[in-house]
C-alpha cells in the first residue's frame, strides 16, 4: 500500500508546525518553567542522540551484526555512569565560562586562534556524513510509502523546510548564550514521537503479524535461524570500537554536546538524566529484534533499514506508517536542527569573526543574528551537496553514521586532558587532531569515493591487526584514536606551555587561579565601555558591561580595583559567549589592560576556592564533607572573634573583614574587600594603612566613630610564605570600655591610697615633730649658753627641712599614686654622715624613751659614698632605727654599720628584738600589715622604705630569728668617679 507525496508533504509539515508551537508557547511561558525545566524534559531531549541511524538503521544493523546494535545504547549506558567526572565539570565549564561549543571549550583551554579554527573545520567535516545520512533517511522513507516521489523534490524541500525551522526554532534571541527553552521542549517532544512510534509499530507487530506473544514464540521456535543470526555475529566479532564510539558522541557530538551543556537548565538534572536519557533508549532497542523479525515474517522486498515503515504498511496500516514517517521526520529534524543550531554559532565565531567583519559594527547583536541565519541555511545546503555526492555510490546509512562517530572520536583525548592532564598543549592537541583527522579520512572518508583497488592497503592491515574487513570503522578507531592520542602526549611533552595554556588549564581542573597583583588600567564601568565601544559598538559595549555589572551586583560606580577584575573577568565570559573565547580574550586585552604583572589577587584566590567548597556541597563524599565542616568552623571562629581582624593580600588589598571589625567600624566587608587599606573609609584609611607601613610593634589610637571616641590597640603580624610576604593580618582591639573601667579603679584606689597617704604623714612627721618638741623644751634651760643654742635652732631647722621634705614625698605620693612622687636626678653620697645623722635623729625622735638604757652603735669606713637622694635614704634609715628601737628590750643594743665588697654597698640595721616569726617574714612589706599592738603602727613604714630602695636600684633582705633579734639590710649600688653631693649646712633651711 502506497501514499501520495503530497500527503507525506502536508502531514510532515503540520507536524513541524506542531512543533513550532510548542517550542513558541514554552517561550511565550504559556508553558510553565517547572514543565519547560523538569529534569525529565532535559533527559528526553537529551534523545536527539537517536537519529535516523538509531530509528531507522539499527533494525538493519541487527540484520547484518545482531546483537551487536545494542552497543549503540550501552556506550551511551557507559558514558551516562561517567556523569560525575566528565558531564558535570564539562557543564561547569560551559556555564562559568559561557563556552556554547565544544570549540569554545578546547579554545579556551589551548587558547589560540586556530584551535578553534581547526576544532570547528573538523566538527563542521565530521558533521556533513551525518547531516547527509539524515536527509538520505527522509528520501528514502519516502520512496518507501510514495515510490514515485522525486528523491530531488524530497530531500531539496526537506532541506529548505528545515532551515526556516531552524532559523525559528534557534535563530530568534540575539545571542546563542541565551537557553531556548522553547526549543528544549519541542526536542524533548520529538524524542517522545519517536519512542511512542517505534514502541506503537512494534507492538502492533506482535499483534497483527504473529498473532499475538504466542505467535511469536512459535515463529521463533520454527525458525531458531532468527535468533541465532543475532547471536553469532555478537560472539564473533569485538564491541570494543562500537562502545568507545558511542560513548565519545553520546556527549561529543556537536548536537548532543549543545542540549547537554549549552542548553542545560539551571536547576539540577544530571542525576535524573543517568538513569532517565539510557531508559530512553532501551525501550526504542526492545523493538527493534519484533520489527526485524516482522519483515523476515513477512518477506518484504525492502532493506531491513526500513521496516519501521514497511512493516505497517505491507499489512494496510496506512495511519501507522505515517505515524511511522513523521517519527523518522522526529529523529531527523531534530537532528538537522540542533546540529546546524550548534555548528553555525561556532563557525561563525571561529571562521568568519577571526576575518574582522564584526569590528566596530554599530548593531552588533542584529550583525551576528543575521550571520547565524545565513551560515545555518549554507551548512543544510552543504549537507543535502554531501547527500547527492554520496546518492551516486549506495552506501548505507550505517556507513554514514559511524563515519561521523569516528570522526567526532578524535576529539577525546583533547577533552581528557582538558579535564584530567594540565601538561596538554596546543600543538600537542592539533598534532594529535592532525594525525587522527588524516587517519580518519585515508580509512573511512576516502573509501566513500574512492575505487576499491585505492584503498585495499587499508583493508588488508585492518585484517592483519585482526579486525573484520567488513568492518573497516573497527580499524579506523583503533587507528586514529591511538595515532591521536600519541601525538597529543608526545607534541604536548616536548613543547613548553604558555602562561595563558596554564592559567587555562588551572581553571579547567579547577585549581585555584595563580596569585599575582595590579589592576584593569580602566577604573571604572564607564571606563569600561568607552574602551570597548570601539570593539563592539556602543550599544554592544554598553549592553555586556551592564550584563556583568548586574551578573556580579555591583554599583555602577564602581572603583575597587579587586571588582573591576571581577568585572573585566565577567565581561569577558559574557563576550566569549557572544563571540568565542578567542576574539573575547583578545578583545577585552586590548581594551582593558592590566597593570604589568596582573592577573589575579589573593581576595579573589579565597572566594574561588569557597565556591568550589559550596559547589562541592552536592558530592557526598566523606573528605569533601569534612573539609567543608573545616571551611565553615574556622569562618564561624574568625567571625565570632571579639577582636577585630582585617587580612591584607601581597598586593595590598583587604581580603578579610570580620563581624567584630564590621560593628566596630560600621562598614560592611562587601564595601571594603578588594581595596588597599588607604582606600578604606576613613579614619580607618588613615589608622589602618599608617600602622601597616610604620614601624614594628603595637600601638595605641583615638579615633572618633559615630560621634564618640574610641581606644584602640592595633596589633600587627606579617604572614611570611618561604621567602616571599603573603601580606599581614592586623587586630584591633577596642580598650574604650576597658579603659573606662580602669580610670574608675584607679581613682577608687587613689581615694583609698589618700587615706594611707593621710597615715603615713602622721607617722613620719611625728617623728621630727617629736624631736622639734625635745628641742624646744630643752632650749628654754640653754638660753645663757649661746653655742648651745645656736646647736639647738640648727637642729630645729633640719627637722623643719625633714618635714618639708617628707610632705613633699606623700604629696608627691598621693598625686601620682606610686612611691617617691616625681623622680630627682640621684648624687654621691657619702654613707657616713648619712649613718651618724640617722643614729641622732632616731635618739631624738625616741628621748622620751632614754631611761631605757638602749645603746646605739654606728660603723663606717671613710670614703665609702653611694648614688641617691641622700634625704630619701635618711629617711629609710630613720625608718629601720625606729622599727630596730621598738623592737628592741630595755638596755638593748642597736646597730648601724655600712660594708661593701663588689656588689655594692650594704647598709645593715641590728636589733636584740624578739624577732620576725618566719610566715610572717614575706609580709611584712605589705601596706597595712604591722607586728605592733593596736593604735602602736599603721603598718605603712616598711612598704614605703621598699619602695624607696626600689626605686635607688637597691634590695632590703630580712635576717630574723624567733628570740634572737633582727637584722634588716639595704644593699645600695656604689658610687664611682663622681663628685661628691654637697650635704646643706645644719643651720641653713632647705
Amino acid at each position: 500500500m502506497t501514499l501520495e507525496l503530497g500527503s507525506l508533504v502536508a502531514a510532515s509539515v503540520a507536524y513541524l508546525l506542531l512543533l513550532f508551537l510548542v517550542a513558541y508557547a514554552a517561550e511565550r511561558g504559556l508553558i510553565p518553567a517547572r514543565i519547560t525545566q523538569h529534569p525529565l524534559v532535559y533527559s528526553l531531549a537529551l534523545g536527539v542522540y537517536a537519529t535516523s541511524w538509531s530509528y531507522f538503521g539499527s533494525v538493519g544493523y541487527a540484520a547484518r551484526h545482531g546483537f551487536r546494535y545494542l552497543g549503540i545504547y550501552l556506550g551511551v549506558t557507559l558514558a551516562c555512569l561517567l556523569v560525575p567526572v566528565l558531564w558535570r565539570p564539562m557543564l561547569r565549564l560551559t556555564r562559568e565560562l559561557q563556552l556554547t561549543s565544544l570549540a569554545d571549550v578546547l579554545a579556551f583551554r589551548y587558547p589560540g586562534q586556530s584551535t578553534g579554527t581547526a576544532v570547528t573545520l573538523f566538527v563542521l567535516a565530521g558533521s556533513l556524513p551525518y547531516l547527509a545520512l539524515q536527509v538520505r533517511a527522509v528520501v528514502e522513507s519516502a520512496k518507501v510509502l510514495s515510490p514515485n516521489a522525486s528523491p530531488t523534490a524530497i530531500g531539496l524541500g526537506f532541506c529548505l523546510v528545515l532551515i526556516g525551522f531552524s532559523v525559528l526554532f534557534g535563530a530568534r534571541h540575539l545571542t546563542p548564550r541565551e537557553r531556548h527553552e522553547g526549543l528544549m521542549l519541542a526536542i524533548a517532544f520529538e524524542s517522545a514521537v519517536k519512542v511512542v512510534a517505534l514502541v506503537a509499530v512494534g507492538v502492533w507487530a506482535v499483534f497483527s503479524v504473529f498473532g499475538g506473544v504466542d505467535g511469536l514464540l512459535a515463529w521463533l521456535d520454527a525458525h531458531p535461524e532468527a535468533v541465532e543470526g543475532l547471536k553469532r555475529p555478537a560472539r564473533d566479532a569485538s564491541w570494543a570500537p562500537l562502545l568507545v564510539l558511542s560513548c565519545a558522541a553520546a556527549f561529543l557530538t556537536p548536537r548532543s554536546y549543545h542540549v547537554a551543556f549549552t542548553e542545560a537548565p539551571e536547576r539540577d538534572a544530571l542525576s535524573t538524566a543517568t538513569w532517565a536519557f539510557p531508559l530512553v533508549l532501551l525501550v526504542m532497542n526492545l523493538v527493534v529484534p519484533v520489527v526485524l523479525w516482522s519483515g523476515d515474517a513477512l518477506g518484504l522486498p525492502w532493506p531491513a533499514d526500513f521496516h519501521v515503515l514497511a512493516v505497517p504498511a505491507s499489512r494496510g496500516a496506512t495511519g501507522l506508517a505515517l505515524v511511522a514517517f513523521l517519527g523518522g521526520i522526529s529523529a531527523a529534524s531534530a537532528m538537522v536542527i540542533v546540529t546546524t543550531l550548534a555548528v553555525a554559532p561556532m563557525c561563525l565565531t571561529h571562521l568568519v569573526l577571526p576575518l574582522g567583519y564584526a569590528r566596530g559594527q554599530p548593531h552588533l547583536y542584529g550583525w551576528l543574528l543575521w550571520a547565524r541565519r545565513l551560515l545555518i541555511a549554507i551548512i543544510i545546503l552543504a549537507g543535502y551537496g554531501f547527500y547527492r555526492l554520496l546518492d551516486t555510490r549506495g552506501t548505507g546509512l550505517v556507513d554514514l553514521g559511524l563515519v561521523s562517530f569516528v570522526g567526532v572520536a578524535q576529539f577525546a583525548p583533547g577533552v581528557l586532558g582538558l579535564l584530567f592532564w594540565k601538561r596538554g598543549t596546543r600543538p600537542g592537541l592539533l598534532a594529535g587532531l592532525g594525525v587522527g583527522a588524516a587517519a580518519w579520512a585515508v580509512t573511512l572518508v576516502v573509501p566513500l569515493w574512492a575505487s576499491p583497488g585505492v584503498v585495499a592497503w587499508t583493508h588488508r592491515m585492518a585484517e592483519l591487526l585482526g579486525f573484520p574487513s567488513g568492518e573497516p570503522w573497527g580499524f579506523s578507531t583503533f587507528a586514529s584514536l591511538s595515532l591521536n592520542t600519541l601525538a597529543f602526549v608526545g607534541v604536548s611533552l616536548a613543547t613548553r606551555q604558555s602562561p595563558e595554556e596554564a592559567e587555562a588549564a588551572r581553571a579547567c581542573t579547577r585549581e585555584a587561579p595563580a596569585l599575582t597583583s595590579g589592576g584593569v588600567v580602566a577604573g571604572s564601568p564607564e571606563e569600561f565601555r568607552q574602551r570597548l565601544a570601539p570593539l563592539l559598538g556602543e550599544e554592544a559595549a554598553a549592553a555586556e558591561v551592564d550584563r556583568a555589572l548586574a551578573m556580579l551586583s555591583l554599583p555602577s560606580d564602581e572603583r575597587r580595583p579587586a571588582e573591576l577584575r571581577r568585572l573585566r573577568d565577567a565581561v569577558e565570559r559574557n563576550l566569549s559567549g557572544l563571540i568565542g573565547p578567542v576574539l573575547a580574550r583578545l578583545a577585552v586585552e586590548e581594551a582593558l589592560r592590566l597593570e604589568p604583572g596582573a592577573r589575579m589577587a589573593l581576595a579573589e584566590q579565597l572566594r574561588f576556592v569557597e565556591e568550589r567548597l559550596r559547589d562541592a556541597r552536592v558530592m557526598q563524599g566523606a573528605p569533601v564533607l569534612a573539609l567543608e565542616a573545616v571551611r565553615r568552623y574556622l569562618r564561624h571562629v574568625l567571625e565570632d572573634l571579639p577582636l577585630g581582624v582585617c587580612a591584607v593580600g601581597p598586593d595590598g588589598e583587604v581580603v578579610i573583614w570580620n563581624a567584630a571589625l564590621e560593628r566596630l567600624s560600621g562598614v560592611e566587608p562587601g564595601a571594603v574587600r578588594g581595596h588597599a587599606l588607604a582606600a578604606l573609609p576613613e579614619p580607618w584609611g588613615t589608622l589602618l594603612s599608617g600602622f601597616a607601613s610604620g614601624a614594628e610593634g603595637d600601638t595605641e589610637a583615638r579615633i572618633t566613630v559615630a560621634g564618640g571616641e574610641r581606644i584602640l590597640r592595633l596589633h600587627r603580624s606579617r604572614l611570611e610564605g618561604g621567602s616571599t610576604s603573603e601580606g599581614m593580618a592586623l587586630l584591633v582591639e577596642d580598650l574604650t570600655e576597658r579603659k573606662a573601667v580602669d580610670a574608675r579603679l584607679a581613682h577608687q584606689d587613689r581615694l583609698a591610697s589618700l587615706g594611707r597617704v593621710a597615715a603615713g604623714v602622721a607617722h613620719e612627721i611625728g617623728n621630727p615633730l617629736t624631736a622639734i618638741a625635745s628641742l624646744a623644751q630643752n632650749l628654754k634651760y640653754e638660753l645663757e649658753d649661746a653655742d648651745a643654742v645656736r646647736e639647738r635652732v640648727g637642729l630645729i631647722l633640719q627637722q623643719c627641712r625633714r618635714i618639708d621634705a617628707i610632705v613633699r614625698t606623700l604629696v608627691g605620693f598621693s598625686h601620682a599614686g606610686t612611691v617617691g612622687g616625681e623622680a630627682r636626678p640621684f648624687t654621691r653620697v657619702a654613707v657616713g654622715p648619712l649613718l651618724a645623722e640617722a643614729v641622732q635623729l632616731a635618739r631624738l625622735a625616741r628621748g622620751s624613751r632614754k631611761d631605757r638604757g638602749l645603746r646605739f652603735e654606728h660603723r663606717c669606713r671613710e670614703g665609702l659614698e653611694v648614688r641617691g637622694d641622700a634625704q630619701r635614704l635618711e629617711q629609710v634609715l630613720v625608718n629601720l632605727l625606729t622599727n630596730a628601737i621598738d623592737a628592741s628590750p630595755e638596755g638593748g643594743l642597736v646597730e648601724l654599720e655600712a660594708e661593701a665588697d663588689d656588689a655594692g654597698v650594704h647598709v645593715r640595721v641590728s636589733d636584740r628584738g624578739h624577732g620576725i616569726p618566719p610566715e610572717l617574714a614575706q609580709r611584712i612589706f605589705e601596706p597595712f600589715f604591722t607586728t605592733k599592738q593596736p593604735g602602736e603602727g599603721t603598718g605603712l613604714g616598711l612598704a614605703l622604705v621598699a619602695g624607696i630602695v626600689r626605686e635607688h636600684g637597691g634590695v632590703m633582705r630580712v635576717d630574723s630569728r624567733p628570740g634572737g633579734g633582727t637584722s634588716v639590710t639595704v644593699s645600695l649600688p656604689e658610687a664611682r668617679q663622681e663628685p661628691l653631693s654637697a650635704r646643706p649646712a645644719r643651720g641653713a633651711l632647705a
